[in-house]
């Protein structure tokens, strides 16, 4: 199983990092050891070696079945199912090797920094590219998306995958945050949203 994610695939996330409107060519990729999973409400330990580990929540696709180099006009028969995400980063630790032109996989890869909700079906979910969803930390929305503000669609993601990458049944697509972006601290309570349903419930430790 891979953990694929995609980095700045919202403009207005793009200025609160960056400070521009910055988009590019294709989409930013980035993977995630699969001891990065973290599932079944199991709580989240904000790791010890940074000092602002911050939540992005995202939509996530599962893949269905094997395919590579796959046309887009046939990615959506590639994942079927979908939930929220939280791309834990820790920060300071990414800024620093970023400013240093070094790679930054162990700021966004390290263990439990991909936590995952409960699977609902795409029909049930309805249109990919017009889902809502949110992330509440302590009872308050800290974060809103909306699939239709995605610089590249997730069509587009998993064909632009898939000339590198086979991909394989189970493996997973974090589609990029929206703008809210924040740190998490011991003993917020974390709960994802897909449109109106409760997908994501866990504690931060």
């Amino acid at each position: 199983m891979k953990i694929f994610a995609v980095g700045m695939n919202y403009q207005e996330h793009n200025k609160e990092l960056l400070g521009t409107l910055f988009s590019r060519g294709d989409p930013v990729i980035f993977t995630k050891a699969d001891s990065a999973l973290l599932t079944r409400g199991q709580p989240f330990f904000v790791p010890a070696f940074t000092s602002r580990c911050e939540y992005e929540a995202e939509l996530v696709v599962r893949i269905n079945h094997l395919g590579r180099s796959i046309p887009l006009r046939w990615a959506r028969r590639y994942y079927d199912q979908v939930t929220v995400g939280i791309d834990f980063t820790a920060r300071d630790l990414q800024e620093e090797l970023r400013r240093d032109g070094l790679p930054w996989e162990i700021s966004k890869g390290f263990d439990g920094s991909a936590a995952l909700g409960s699977w609902v079906p795409l029909e049930e979910a309805g249109e990919i590219q017009d889902l809502h969803f949110r992330l509440d930390v302590n009872g308050q929305t800290v974060q809103r998306g909306h699939t239709a503000d995605m610089l590249f669609g997730v069509d587009e993601i998993v064909a632009y995958i898939s000339r590198f990458f086979t991909l394989k049944t189970g493996d997973l697509i974090y589609t990029g945050t929206p703008s809210g972006v924040g740190v998490v601290r011991q003993d917020d309570h974390l709960e994802g949203w897909l449109g109106e349903r409760k997908v994501l419930e866990f504690n931060a430790k």
